[in-house]
Formats: structure tokens, C-alpha cells, sequence
């Protein structure tokens, strides 16, 4: 319970940070190659902070006298030097322009009680009494989704009495002439009341480029189901399959880190000229050939025979779909939405996070555990550990997540074109000089006129 609770106030940190992070990057890089290499940077932190944190991690669980709570105290350390380091470069916060401030706390209760409740039946459900047929299972699943529902109902009701609001001041209102009633304030302040407050999220984003955000979403989310998936069945699989220490289960998965910092490091070489159709279809391909290695793997066969590719290719997906969606995402995106869509485009992460097995875990874990206890001939609570045929069906159903956002990504981002943004020079006969202009997709860029 103590690390649930304490997982609960990670997750807001989480929360709070990541979203926050893409909106200063978004608005500190105005589009530019610049603005390339500061999402790229960003992503590349993912496979760092990885590779740091599960090699020590390892060392110190199984060297020191602590265990495994040794890594809490390096984590504490480093997230206080995090600390220390906002606090000393980030710049002031510019004050809001925006006309209504007031918080849509429905809107909030609705998004956040709906998903809590999903989240907890994906991770109960498989250990409930009677599992996925206890009744309070299916209660709560159905009151879930009804209140995502409901929240995306309530989130188009306000967009709508803004736009209202909006195109009525316009038309009403004579040129030059500024009135201090309160009907006639712009953009979704008349009839002010805690009932008819902005939106939290404007609905019409996910119909952004043609759809194509709520496409490159889905991607996300399938991508991170499959990457997090194979992750944490490879890792049981070292460690409780074929009985290898932390240390050595570390070892195994190091390339991994190695292959994610060269991925964001091709991204932000190749951003500005290859298709982000060409990024994201390498990149969900990458992860699936990692799943369909371990579904087939051989455990008397040498680790470089499915080890070792499948450590390589399986954070190319994670590296590339994050550092080309968010890219992808602030080019879509207003200004002074960069840092709802980069919380969206976290929350389609984080909803296939995982956690410990006898938690299920988010999403893509979750139902892999549904497989593979299907498989196994005893449950996780036995002194006898799955058989092989489990982790073998839990890595096929990793396979198929990031086969189905393969699938996505070549149905509807053909014809994007690139999603970086590069200087190109060229002549002026009237000036007679060179000059240089940022080029950029133009179906992204019509996409959005056609949107706004």
C-alpha cells in the first residue's frame, strides 16, 4: 500500500513535469532546426535516464546491504539536482494572455475519476475474487468509461459555447468599440459561471491534419503498450526464467540504452528531410521485430542469437514515434496549446505504463497478463514459475500491438511529408542577394488553417 501511495505522487510528478517540459521547448524554439535537436535532446533522455538508473539500480540492489531500496535514495538525489537545475535555468513564466482563466473542475473531475477507475480494473481485475466476472470489477468499468464519455460530451458542450461566444462579440460588435458588459467580453468569458468555463481540451484537436492527431495518439499509446510490454516480460524472463541476477539481466538489456540515445541522435539528423511517415513506421516496425524475436526465442540458443537484436531494435520505436509525434504534435498544435497536447500526448504513454505482475499493470501489460495466464499451467502465486509457452504468448501479443501501429502509421500519414523544419537558401533577384526560408510540410500546414 505505502508504494502504491507513494507510485500515486511519482505519477503527478510525472505528470506535472513532462507536459510542462514540451510547452517550454516548444515556446523557448520557435520552428527551426534548433526546435529539432531540443525535441530530439529531450527524447534521448528517456534511454539515458534508462541506462543510468537500471545499471546502478541493479548494482545496488544486489551489492549493498539495503537492497532494493538502495535505488530510492539515488533517485531522490537525482530528482533533487532536477530540482536545483529548473530552478537556476528555466525563465520566468510570462503572464497568461489568455481572456478567461477560470478551470473547468467538471471537465476535471469527469477525465480524472473516468481513468483512475479504468486504470484500477485493468490492474484488479485479473486478481479480483472471481476475477474478471466480479461484480464490482465490471461496475466500475462500465462507470469508467461512461465518465470519459461524459467528459468528452461536456468538454464539446463548452468548446461549443465558446466558438458561440466568440463569432457573436464579432458580428455584434462595432468596429473600434469596446464594451464593459459582460455579454460583450470576447472569446468564451460572457455569461460568466463555474457551469461555462474554456474547456480543458478543445475536442476539435483531435481532428487536427486531417485526424491525424488522434491517429498519431493511437500510435503513441500502441507503440508504448508493445516497447513496455516487451520490456517487462523480457525482464522476467531473464530473471525468473532463466535465473539470472539483476546485474546480469542489466547486462542483457544495456543495448537497448545504447541503440535509444543513437536513435534520437539519427532523428534529429534526418528530421528535417525523411517523412515522418518513414520515422514512425522504422520505428513501431523496430519494437515489433524485438516482441517476435522473444515469441520465438530459444532459451539454449547463445544471447546474440535473440537477445541481443531484440535489446537493439526494441527501444527504436519508443525513441523514434516520441521525438517525430511531438514534433508532429507542436506543429499541429497553437501556441498556448503546445503543452495540452504534449500532457495528451503523455497520457497516451503513461496509460500503457506498467507495473508489478501481481498488479497486472496499465493497458498493454494488463492484457498481455490475461494471455499468458491463460497459458500457464499454475498462477504467479505457485512455486512453479510459467512455462515458456507464457512468455513466449505474452511477447506475441506485444508483436501484434506494434504491427497494429505499423498499420496505422502507413494508412493515414502517407503524403505527410516531413515534420522537422530546415533552412534553405536562395537567390533574390530583387535584392540580389541570398536569402534564406523555412520549409516545412505543406499538407501539415493546410491541415491546420483548414482546422482553425
Amino acid at each position: 500500500m505505502t508504494l502504491d501511495i507513494l507510485r500515486g505522487f511519482q505519477g503527478i510528478g510525472a505528470a506535472a513535469t513532462i507536459p510542462a517540459s514540451l510547452g517550454i521547448l516548444a515556446h523557448a524554439f520557435p520552428p527551426s532546426r534548433t526546435r529539432n535537436v531540443a525535441f530530439s535532446t529531450f527524447a534521448a533522455g528517456a534511454p539515458l535516464g534508462a541506462a543510468l538508473g537500471m545499471a546502478l539500480g541493479g548494482v545496488l540492489t544486489q551489492e549493498t546491504v539495503m537492497s532494493w531500496r538502495s535505488p530510492f535514495y539515488l533517485e531522490t538525489g537525482l530528482t533533487f539536482l532536477c530540482l536545483i537545475g529548473g530552478l537556476i535555468s528555466f525563465d520566468p513564466d510570462q503572464p497568461s494572455t489568455e481572456p478567461d482563466k477560470r478551470v473547468d473542475w467538471i471537465g476535471a473531475f469527469l477525465v480524472t475519476a473516468g481513468l483512475v477507475l479504468i486504470v484500477f480494473v485493468l490492474g484488479q481485475g485479473e486478481i479480483a475474487p472471481e476475477g474478471w466476472k466480479t461484480p464490482y470489477i465490471i461496475a466500475l468499468l462500465i462507470t469508467g468509461v461512461l465518465l470519459v464519455i461524459l467528459f468528452l460530451l461536456w468538454q464539446s458542450h463548452l468548446e461549443q459555447l465558446q466558438d458561440h461566444s466568440l463569432f457573436s462579440n464579432l458580428d455584434d460588435e462595432p468596429k473600434g468599440y469596446h464594451s464593459n458588459r459582460e455579454a460583450d467580453k470576447p472569446a468564451g468569458t460572457s455569461a460568466r459561471s463555474w457551469l461555462t468555463p474554456p474547456p480543458l481540451m478543445k475536442v476539435s484537436l483531435w481532428r487536427r491534419a486531417k485526424g491525424r492527431f488522434a491517429i498519431m495518439m493511437a500510435i503513441a499509446f500502441l507503440t508504448w503498450c508493445s516497447f513496455l510490454s516487451w520490456n517487462f516480460w523480457a525482464q522476467l524472463y531473464y530473471q525468473d526464467y532463466m535465473g539470472y541476477s539483476p546485474v546480469q539481466t542489466v547486462l542483457r538489456l544495456l543495448p537497448m540504452f545504447v541503440s535509444g540515445v543513437i536513435c534520437n541522435i539519427l532523428v534529429a539528423a534526418v528530421v528535417d528531410y525523411a517523412p515522418v511517415l518513414y520515422l514512425i513506421v522504422i520505428g513501431t516496425a523496430g519494437t515489433s521485430l524485438a516482441s517476435l524475436l522473444f515469441a520465438v526465442i530459444n532459451p539454449n540458443t547463445v544471447y546474440w542469437a535473440f537477445g541481443f537484436p531484440g535489446a537493439v531494435v526494441a527501444v527504436i520505436g519508443a525513441d523514434f514515434v516520441f521525438a517525430s509525434g511531438t514534433l508532429f504534435i507542436a506543429k499541429v498544435a497553437e501556441p498556448h496549446e503546445q503543452s495540452l497536447a504534449g500532457a495528451l500526448f503523455q497520457t497516451m504513454t503513461q496509460v500503457s505504463r506498467l507495473s508489478p505482475p501481481s498488479h497486472g499493470g496499465s493497458t498493454g501489460v494488463a492484457l498481455l497478463n490475461v494471455v499468458t495466464r491463460q497459458q500457464a499451467a499454475t498462477g504467479w502465486g505457485s512455486e512453479t514459475l510459467p512455462p515458456l509457452e507464457s512468455y513466449q504468448a505474452a511477447q506475441w501479443g506485444a508483436f501484434a500491438f506494434g504491427v497494429l501501429a505499423t498499420l496505422l502509421a502507413i494508412i493515414f500519414f502517407r503524403g505527410v511529408g516531413v515534420v522537422g523544419e530546415r533552412k534553405v537558401t536562395a537567390y533574390d533577384d530583387d535584392s540580389k542577394q541570398e536569402k534564406s526560408t523555412t520549409v516545412s510540410s505543406p499538407d501539415l500546414e493546410d491541415s491546420k488553417q483548414i482546422s482553425n
